[in-house]
């Protein structure tokens, strides 16, 4: 067995700017959603490194961390079933544990074998911790740990990889920011001349630390003017904005990451943060199978659902 996944390009696409009455930019979005099929985005280039040394230590078994309709667990459950590792998923709320064939994500990672363990959210917070660790070796036995959303050294040398020689003409290079791991690859990898955006998902720009564990270069910046009040959270002017996007550039976007990416890079198109003539840089991360997930929330809200 390889650690490879069998992948496709990622193609580049246009947007037409003149559809949102902007002249003067171009703004190209990097499809990294079409590489995998299961294996979305970011979560593909995460993986990539992570896998090929969990195989060159001997490894049979993937170990990782997250919420209830996390990319990176159903990514996990994708990359074992695919390449043939044992997978195991600590899910953060024991009360998921009686629903998960009421939830597409966890019910997705079970039926690619992933076996689902799950813990308070009191518990969840000591998943660093190595005396925690090691309590889940006693149980589970040996395995190789995958951070929660699946950032490290490893996940970075992937990231760098979205970035290829001819991106480097771009002025900005745009990105939705969770845990900070991809955006630190794709600092890595810029030129100088080059600003990285990034939006952060969440409130507060702690992401910058993060970053700069991994580089010394400061042609960055997050804003978290985008993040709709947190994480996974979501509002009614999002979802038209998507809906809308959809419809004028056949390109879905996600409502946990892409979605607010696009929003703020539109917002600040309309505000004139752009330099006059600016090519801009988009990274489509993935994500999409968070929609079902997310529309059952909004079905039950009575609220529009994400088409």
């Amino acid at each position: 067995m390889q650690a490879n996944l069998t992948h496709s390009n990622s193609p580049l696409m246009e947007i037409d700017l003149s559809k949102y009455g902007f002249a003067g930019y171009s703004l190209i979005i990097k499809r990294e959603d079409l590489l995998h099929p299961f294996v979305s985005g970011n979560k593909f280039r995460k993986l990539k490194y992570n896998l090929k040394a969990a195989q060159a230590q001997n490894h049979t078994t993937l170990l990782t961390f997250g919420g209830a309709f996390s990319n990176h667990i159903a990514a996990v459950a994708a990359a074992g079933k695919e390449l043939d590792f044992k997978t195991i998923g600590i899910i953060r709320g024991d009360e998921l544990k009686d629903k998960i064939s009421e939830n597409p994500t966890l019910s997705f990672a079970h039926d690619c074998g992933m076996q689902l363990y799950f813990v308070s959210r009191e518990v969840y917070r000591s998943k660093n911790d190595s005396e925690f660790i090691n309590s889940l070796k006693e149980q589970f036995g040996n395995f190789y740990v995958l951070p929660e959303g699946g950032t490290n050294a490893l996940a970075i040398k992937g990231c760098e990889e979205i970035l290829t020689e001819t991106d480097m003409s771009f002025n900005y290079i745009c990105v939705s920011v969770g845990t900070g791991g991809t955006m630190a690859g794709l600092v890595k990898a810029s030129n100088d001349n080059q600003q990285v955006l990034g939006f952060s998902v969440l409130n507060g720009t702690f992401q910058t630390s993060e970053i700069e564990k991994y580089t010394s270069k400061t042609n960055f910046e997050i804003t978290d003017a985008y993040c709709f009040g947190g994480y996974g959270k979501i509002d009614t002017d999002l979802i038209r904005f998507m809906n809308g996007f959809k419809n004028k550039t056949n390109i879905p976007l996600d409502p946990v990451y892409t979605g607010k990416m696009m929003f703020g890079i539109m917002d600040l198109l309309k505000k004139g943060y752009f330099k006059e003539n600016s090519r801009i840089f988009a990274v489509h991360t993935g994500g999409l199978q968070g929609i079902e997930g997310m529309n059952q929330k909004l079905k039950k809200k009575n609220l529009p659902i994400i088409e």
